[in-house]
């Protein structure tokens, strides 16, 4: 519904209420005079309340003309329905219309019409509403019929209402967005780290689910789909979506690492190991020899009892020069940790954003 304060003039010719002057252009009355005299009985259709201002006395002017031209003005503010369409809230607009009309003279009685069309209606150039943007008014009028009592005059005050959107992109959709963005952080977090993941992901449902429940808190309980609504649920469904990403990287982890430790149970390893060479160490070993012996691989050792002052190790002979050595390790390094990246992360890096961008693109095109 809305609600609209206006100044309702009425215009007709009275015969019965002229007068000889030759000094007065007017006459002027108040509300008292209007109960004894003749005055259309114009009523608001679809209203749901009105009222006449009564401070500090009823806001209502008789004007009488010497011809028996008669001006009748009254301060009105009534509350009525509008026919609002939802489907494209909050990018919306709105047409509402106040209708005028005789509730007891039909066309025959009583013909009801607009003085100078558009021009009849004047506003205020200072209106603004915090939530719409008045973009026009007009007049329109036809006729009624009402199969009991007949066919009545008409008259229609319509505007144009359109919906301020800066709100809705603070408190809805950006926040939106960025629910959606923060739950793409989990795809370069490490596989192994649950807590974190798991934590991110279920922060960011309750996060959208408590965004949808605001919105809808506020809106009237229509029965078809709204545009936010489609904006909301989709941006839930992505970060429902990166849940369930994360719970197949999990299983499809622990499937694998479980065949590979079937593998080396059925399959003992032994380290690809070439040849292999048994040396003896005494307890003076110096720090450059040991070093020197970084390439070998300790296979197994003789027991204390047996030596008690050499040591025997067996060492795999490696032909590596210590950087060579080095170099491996990092290499061995980086695979480590691009292993604990799942292919279905590296996927997901791209085609969550790059789907998300394509339905902004798709759904601001159609409702903007």
């Amino acid at each position: 519904d809305f609600t609209m304060t206006l100044y309702l003039r009425h215009y007709w010719k009275d015969e019965r209420l002229s007068f000889p002057s030759t000094n007065n252009k007017s006459m002027t009355f108040d509300g008292r005079l209007v109960k004894k005299i003749w005055v259309p009985d114009v009523f608001f259709v679809h209203s749901k309340r009105s009222f006449i201002h009564d401070t500090t006395t009823d806001n209502i002017m008789l004007r009488v003309f010497p011809d028996g031209h008669v001006l009748y003005s009254m301060r009105v503010t009534v509350t009525a329905m509008c026919n609002m369409d939802f489907s494209h809230f909050p990018l919306d607009s709105q047409t509402c219309s106040l209708e005028l009309e005789s509730y007891a003279y039909t066309d025959e009685d009583l013909m009801l019409y607009w003085k100078n069309g558009n021009e009849s209606l004047k506003t205020d150039e200072k209106i603004s509403l915090s939530q719409f943007l008045i973009q026009k008014f007009h007049t329109t009028s036809r006729l009624a019929f009402y199969s009991s009592t007949g066919w009545y005059n008409r008259l229609y005050i319509n505007f144009t209402l359109r919906r301020h959107i800066f709100f809705f992109l603070l408190q809805t959709y950006f926040p939106a967005t960025l629910m959606v963005m923060l739950s793409w952080v989990s795809f370069w977090i490490d596989r192994r780290a649950v807590p974190a993941r798991v934590s991110l992901g279920i922060t960011t449902v309750l996060t959208m689910s408590t965004i949808i429940t605001g919105v809808n808190a506020s809106m009237p309980r229509v029965s078809y789909i709204k545009a936010v609504d489609i904006y909301l649920w989709v941006s839930f469904v992505f970060v429902f979506l990166s849940v369930l990403e994360y719970a197949a990287v999990n299983y499809l982890t622990t499937v694998q690492e479980r065949k590979e430790r079937k593998l080396r149970e059925r399959f003992p390893c032994s380290c690809g190991i070439p040849h292999s060479k048994t040396m003896m160490l005494d307890g003076n070993y110096s720090e450059s020899d040991a070093n020197s012996l970084a390439g070998y691989t300790r296979n197994q050792m003789v027991p204390e009892e047996e030596k008690p002052e050499k040591m025997v190790v067996h060492l795999a002979m490696s032909n590596e020069s210590n950087s060579s050595r080095k170099r491996g390790l990092k290499g061995h390094v980086g695979l480590r940790i691009i292993q604990n990246t799942h292919a279905i992360d590296k996927y997901s890096r791209l085609i969550f954003p790059g789907t998300y961008i394509f339905f902004n693109l798709i759904y601001w095109s159609v409702f903007s």
